[in-house]
């Protein structure tokens, strides 16, 4: 359920501001939308303070974490002497790489002095050191006005020291000579890393506090949302004011603190068009346990949308067990759920989900005869009484044939997408008589419409018997409901709602050719589940074909063949089932998702995505 708000205005007194932010965090209930800039001190604190917990998790002991909290007055020498420890590291780093990178460039040339070369140079000997092609050295080789001496190969290239410079006419590539030669560069590397290997010694003492950081970037994330709080405070002439909204059942709190620190205060049903409206979603212990898979997709229905946490629970359920569709995999989820509980005593709700889910699939597993993808198991009269043949995974157990299993698996798809997209046109009406909207008939128009091409798309793909003549008026009046009333909205005359579903007539008909493609898409359920099965089947005979000692081959290519198979049937639940809930079920109930989630003003003790 999405819990109603109130716009809420409160009115103190300027010298009782601190006071009135300090309450307001203690009671939790005031979600504030629009916020002015934290202090930029306390945003980059909070910045840093993250970006060194990052760093640190580099050097964090595996084993044996100290979890004894430090004091702030110890936590913040601490803080300043990694932070420090941090920026040195960095600069050490950027100097051991130029360092090393010199060596590579001078290493061709051998280790030398550049200061003795210097000091030849001081004394009126200007040597110059070259590379030169062959052809070129031999014109060097003839000029008489040149004074050289031939070096060690470089690259396999000549070398030569040249008194002077080469003349223009000679062609070559003049080595400069480095601030420092080879040994002197290894000796501050050696440096470098002596003094990056006790920063590394720190910080690994640092990391070991990493509790003490999380506690204090929750502390520093606290301050950030109180300064920001308390920068959009507004006030003149001795009078501070702040706006926010309150869920309505969080009311009577709300006026007992405000009667208790003398606030004047106003407050007024929302409009539901007001874009700053935050969505409260109030689970029950059935639907809670979506809120994992909401959190994770990061989905907020909008303020004045649907809470659809029940409908996409019961058909997410439905959905995991014929993609993954496997009683095996089903009993591995189980026993992951059942030992997850047993770790940490207790349910909660993605243990619960993850157990529902498990059972869900042992049970289609069970009905449709698969285990692990093994037709052997159809032997086992238990395993056997347990499969519905029109189901069947192994049609020739039953005396049924393929054909007519398959045909019978697709319908039940379709029938599946047609209940959830028609439960979403009778919710659309159900909402609209309340409130008296005509367009509620468009509704009733895409419900006769999803009906009929339902037995379409049954006629195409299964062949089955089709009135076409029936199906094609039965769409056509629903079509003509949609241009006709899809305009319409409260307040909005008759006319004007004609005229606006009139003018996307043609954006109608491109939506009645989708909504036969969202009847069609159901048939995911029924490809991607036979496409596990194959995976698995296939994995099998592989395996079977070793014998004797190489058995242990087969082993072990069954248990990876079956893993991928286990993962990729998670990925498929991700891309499809969930495809499903959110875009064509949603998408028939309008839903944009586009709500923004109820954050109130209040310390957090765990830090915000």
């Amino acid at each position: 359920m999405i819990e109603k708000m109130n716009l809420t205005y409160i009115v103190a007194l300027e010298s009782k501001k601190a006071e009135m932010l300090n309450a307001l965090r203690e009671l939790g209930v005031l979600h504030i939308s629009e916020k002015s800039s934290a202090d930029e001190k306390i945003s980059n604190r909070f910045t840093t303070l993250q970006k060194l917990l990052t760093e640190l998790q580099d050097y964090a002991p595996k084993h044996g974490k100290d979890t004894q909290i430090l004091s702030d007055s110890e936590f913040e020498e601490l803080f300043e002497t990694t932070k420090k420890a941090l920026e040195r590291k960095a600069v050490l780093d950027e100097m051991k790489s130029a360092k090393l990178l010199e060596i590579e460039k001078i290493k061709p040339w051998g280790d030398f002095s550049p200061s003795q070369v210097r000091n030849l140079v001081s004394r009126g000997l200007d040597f110059h050191f070259y590379r030169i092609e062959k052809k070129e050295y031999k014109k060097l080789a003839l000029d008489e006005n040149i004074s050289y001496l031939k070096l060690a190969s470089v690259d396999k290239v000549n070398s030569v020291a040249v008194l002077g410079e080469l003349p223009s006419d000679i062609i070559a590539n003049e080595f400069i000579l480095p601030e420092k030669g080879i040994s002197e560069l290894k000796d501050e590397v050696a440096s470098c890393e002596k003094e990056l290997s006790e920063i590394r010694k720190l910080l690994e003492d640092s990391a070991s506090r990493l509790e003490s950081y999380k506690l204090q970037l929750i502390k520093t994330q606290n301050d950030v949302e109180y300064s920001l709080v308390s920068n959009t405070v507004k006030g003149d002439s001795g009078i501070i004011w702040l706006k926010g909204y309150i869920p309505v059942g969080d009311m009577d709190n709300f006026i007992a603190c405000a009667k208790e620190n003398s606030w004047a205060y106003q407050y007024e049903i929302v409009d539901v068009d007001d874009g700053f409206v935050p969505t409260k979603v109030k689970y029950n212990k059935l639907t809670g346990m979506m809120k994992p898979v909401f959190d994770i997709l990061g989905t907020v229905p909008g303020y004045g949308e649907y809470d659809i946490s029940f409908w996409f629970l019961s058909f997410f359920t439905l959905f995991f067990a014929m993609i993954v569709g496997d009683a095996g995999y089903g009993l591995i989820f189980l026993i992951g759920a059942v030992a997850a509980v047993c770790k940490m005593k207790k349910f909660n709700n993605a243990t619960l989900l993850l157990t529902v889910l498990s059972v869900a699939t042992v049970i289609w597993g069970a009905i449709t005869g698969t285990w692990f993808g093994i037709e052997g198991a159809m032997k086992v009269p238990f395993l056997k009484s347990l499969v519905i043949p029109c189901f069947a995974n192994y049609p020739q157990y039953f005396g049924m044939e393929s054909a007519s299993v398959q045909n019978s698996v697709m319908k039940f798809c379709f029938s599946i997408g047609v209940i959830q997209l028609s439960l979403a046109c009778l919710m659309n009406i159900r909402r609209k008589i309340t409130t008296k909207d005509l367009s509620l008939f468009a509704d009733l128009g895409w419900l006769l419409s999803i009906c009929a091409l339902y037995f379409m798309v049954l006629f195409l793909v299964i062949n089955q018997a089709a009135d076409m003549k029936l199906i094609a008026i039965t769409v056509g009046v629903g079509f003509l409901l949609v241009v006709l009333f899809g305009g319409m909205a409260p307040g909005k005359s008759f006319a004007a709602g004609l005229k606006s579903g009139l003018a996307d007539i043609f954006t109608t008909f491109l939506n009645t050719i989708s909504a036969f493609g969202n009847v069609m898409s159901y048939i995911r359920l029924f490809a991607v589940g036979m496409a596990s099965l194959a995976i698995a089947q296939s994995f099998n005979n592989m395996s079977s074909g070793f014998s004797g000692v190489l058995v242990i081959i087969g082993i072990v290519i069954a248990v990876l063949g079956h893993v991928m198979n286990l993962v990729m049937g998670l990925l498929s639940v991700v891309v499809h089932g969930v495809r499903l809930n959110l875009l064509e079920f949603s998408g028939q109930l309008g839903m944009e998702w586009s709500g923004k989630a109820y954050e109130p003003f209040k310390k957090s003790n765990k830090l915000k995505k």
